[in-house]
């Protein structure tokens, strides 16, 4: 029969294997995110450099707000990096720090969405309307609508905020693992995510929708299948698929 104390090495030596297999698969996820993080943003300079470089593309609506949807997916994934690393390797951080990077990164989360609305809306101008397309789809229109999304999608997290000071004052001053749940106070703060989160997808849902059907409608009208209804109505359809990906993360 095993005595007590070698059966408390023994599992103490199991728990030791395990603690390395377990860092050790840490470590292979952290440098295959690494390396996707790489080609990411290898990818995401080069278009960015041709953009700034091509005067045509800055002066067009719809790669301005490519472009835009580009920086705000990158600052997205720096941010939810540095959060996953964060809750990994149970770093404490200062709550109103976590806050912050909790609401940056989810604000810029919601954005695309709001942003592929916006894309789907311009192929829906320039194809149904295309003699005013260069009037309403201007380059400083589309940063302002980009602009505004940004603005409307802030409200929420303002009145979160004051949720949070209402309910419980101290939390500002302690220190905790930056993850979402921990900065739930008050029961009303899951009630905003949701009203928000059922509003954003439920108007973008539509306006791809309304958009699609709309610029495949003047595709059936016209005598050639490659016309560029046809290529827009794709385009928006492209759109819907990265917008059920917003939906299933």
């Amino acid at each position: 029969m095993i005595n007590s104390p070698e059966l408390q090495n023994n599992l103490t030596h199991v728990s030791l294997i395990a603690s390395k297999r377990i860092a050790a698969i840490q470590w292979i996820f952290l440098c295959l995110i690494i390396v996707g993080f790489c080609f990411f943003f290898y990818y995401v300079t080069v278009m960015l450099n041709v953009f700034f470089l091509t005067p045509e593309l800055r002066q067009t609506a719809r790669y301005v707000l490519f472009v835009c949807m580009l920086i705000n997916d990158s600052l997205y994934l720096v941010l939810s990096f540095y959060m996953a690393l964060a809750a990994i390797y149970v770093l404490y951080v200062p709550v109103p720090l976590c806050y912050i990077l909790y609401t940056t990164s989810s604000m810029t989360f919601r954005v695309t969405p709001y942003n592929l609305a916006a894309m789907a809306v311009e192929q829906y101008v320039a194809i149904c309307y295309p003699l005013r397309h260069a009037q309403l789809c201007t380059p400083q229109r589309a940063k302002a609508a980009f602009t505004l999304i940004c603005s409307a999608i802030l409200i929420p997290y303002v009145i979160e905020l004051c949720v949070m000071f209402s309910s419980f004052t101290n939390i500002f001053h302690l220190y905790i693992i930056c993850r979402q749940e921990m900065l739930f106070v008050n029961s009303i703060q899951k009630i905003i995510r949701s009203v928000t989160l059922i509003l954003c997808f439920s108007s973008v849902g539509l306006a791809i929708i309304f958009t699609y059907v709309k610029i495949m409608l003047v595709a059936l009208k016209a005598s050639s299948q490659s016309s560029s209804a046809s290529k827009a109505g794709k385009t928006v359809m492209l759109h819907a698929f990265q917008f059920l990906l917003c939906m299933a993360s």
